[in-house]
């Protein structure tokens, strides 16, 4: 049995992307590794078991469609909900009705759209008869299933990942449009910008060609004719999604891997996402001390003062105070020596406890401890002949660490140099 919500309407209140949604697996377009001969949907369709499963991917990738065609293709009955839509109750009504289906032997294919919209409890609710079979879940979503999905649900439930349309994708879904309605009215410049404010979504780009066709252009439209009939759509972000942790991911990696211009564009995405550019400037910072360090120890003050630029001068201006030092950080030589350095020594001390320091570097402002030999031998530094005592700083009864060791790039060349030299001199007094 069909839902109401896939039985047939009028084509005339159809929106074209409805009109071209695939009924068969073979029509779906971008998600051959899925729906191909060899791909996982395709096998169990053929091999007639249904199991239950999170479809996952972005908007317009096809997750609905894939759904309704594996309803076609199974004998179980069909109920379809959105998780925006629904509550509690509607969850009930659907397993009470599942379950009176079961004690005939009919099991139900349940598909949940937006099932991420679900909270903890409603998402529980499920647990029960898919563990024992009487529903098959179909979950949709475009948030990271590992995120937003109860880890009891995801274990009973495989995971297929849809891919955002290519460029490829969404010009068969063109072709497919001018197979009915004829050669669209673009100019090669146009089509190829209609595309990009798709941005991967199939039905978003359907929905604009509608718009195209309802205009009746009497002649091939420009890119700047187009922009004027379509305003192109916020790019798919959102501050506390998984876009954000992605983009901001690969911002750092790019600056680590001295790569300054994929560093602009990520950065770049993410302003146009609507980030804080404040965030921004706090991941510099961190940048600066992570993985430049003394390699370049102009870097932190550089971003400390494109952060307070921001401040001070907002967007748009500020942003390039980030830029300049977004730019600085991915083309100086990169060190984590300070880092892995602070971090071993912070695990070395929670090791040795309590040690004290050795006697002689420490101050005797009583009679007592001068008796106690507290600051015996003591050696100023700065007054000695090179600089350097060589003196030893650690417990007496620990043995000399080495968390510091400079790679050798950028300033820490020169810094590697003198540790190099303090070390054969500590060397030759042990």
């Amino acid at each position: 049995m069909q839902n109401p919500l896939f039985q047939d309407q009028s084509d005339s209140l159809k929106p074209l992307a409805e009109l071209l949604r695939p009924t068969v697996l073979s029509d779906v377009i971008g998600q051959d590794h899925l729906t191909g001969e060899n791909g996982a949907l395709r096998k169990m369709i053929e091999s007639g078991n249904m199991q239950s499963m999170i479809l996952w991917g972005p908007p317009g990738c096809g997750k609905t469609t894939l759904a309704r065609i594996l309803a076609e293709h199974s004998s179980l009955y069909f109920e379809s909900i959105s998780a925006i839509f629904s509550g509690i109750a509607d969850l009930k009504k659907i397993f009470d009705g599942a379950k009176a289906r079961a004690k005939d032997g009919q099991k139900t294919l349940l598909f949940v759209d937006e099932i991420h919209r679900f909270n903890k409890a409603q998402q529980d609710a499920f647990l029960p008869l898919v563990e024992n079979g009487m529903i098959t879940l179909i979950g949709a979503t475009t948030e990271n299933p590992s995120f937003e999905l109860n880890a009891a649900l995801l274990s009973r439930a495989s995971v297929f990942v849809l891919h955002r349309l290519d460029d490829t994708a969404l010009e068969s879904l063109l072709k497919k449009v001018e197979q009915s309605n004829g050669t669209l009215p673009l100019t090669d410049d146009a089509r190829k910008a209609l595309k990009a404010m798709a941005d991967g979504d199939g039905r978003y780009l359907l929905n604009m060609v509608e718009q195209i066709i309802n205009q009746t252009p009497t002649e091939p439209l420009t890119t700047d004719a187009l922009t004027q009939i379509i305003q192109r759509r916020a790019s798919l972000y959102d501050k506390g999604d998984e876009a954000h942790y992605n983009l901001i991911s690969a911002l750092h990696k790019s600056v680590r891997g001295s790569d300054p211009d994929a560093a602009l564009y990520w950065f770049s995405r993410m302003l146009e996402g609507g980030e804080d550019p404040r965030y921004i400037a706090r991941r510099l910072i961190r940048m600066a001390v992570e993985d430049i360090g003394l390699a370049s120890p102009q870097a932190l003050p550089l971003c400390i003062a494109a952060a307070d630029t921001y401040e001070r001068l907002g967007s748009p201006e500020g942003e390039l105070a980030l830029a300049e030092a977004l730019v600085y950080l991915a083309s100086s030589p990169k060190s984590n020596a300070v880092y892995t350095a602070y971090n071993t020594a912070r695990a070395s001390a929670k090791q040795h406890g309590s040690l004290m320091p050795p006697k002689h570097i420490l101050n005797a402002p009583t009679k007592m401890m001068k008796e106690q030999g507290y600051g015996d031998g003591y050696i100023y530094d700065p007054d000695t002949k090179t600089g350097f005592s060589g003196q030893n700083y650690f417990p007496d009864i620990m043995p000399r660490q080495k968390f510091y060791d400079p790679k050798g790039d950028g300033m820490e060349a020169n810094i590697k140099t003198r540790l190099d030299e303090w070390d054969k001199i500590r060397r030759a007094k042990t």
